[in-house]
């Protein structure tokens, strides 16, 4: 399993909204390419005061992501959908990919 996770340093003022558009708008079009998003929010802690947010997506390979990823953002969908929400927002971001041996199942959000 390739795991992706990016992070998000938000311009001030804009992290609620950020998170809104991403939890409510962004990661149920993701769903609708098959990207499989684990998780996204807000960062518990503000590095040096700095808004930052997360989005971590599973994918099955790296050719899978790709495949995904330019399917996505090139589609209609992203482009007169959440994207303006979404990049006005990002001052800057980072991706880290990584291969794992751990299921989604494991990663995902703990019991209540």
């Amino acid at each position: 399993m390739i795991l992706e996770i990016r992070t998000y340093r938000l311009r001030p003022g804009t992290i609620d909204e950020f998170v809104r558009v991403m939890r409510e708008e962004a990661t149920p079009l993701l769903a609708r390419f098959g990207i499989t998003v684990v998780t996204a929010g807000a960062s518990l802690v503000r590095e040096d005061g700095h808004e930052e947010a997360y989005l971590i997506r599973a994918f099955p390979s790296l050719a899978v992501r790709d495949e995904q990823e330019e399917a996505f953002y090139g589609s209609d969908a992203w482009r007169d959908g959440p994207r303006e929400a979404i990049l006005s927002r990002i001052e800057s971001y980072h991706t880290v990919v990584l291969e794992t041996d751990q299921s989604v199942e494991v990663l995902g959000p703990r019991p209540s």
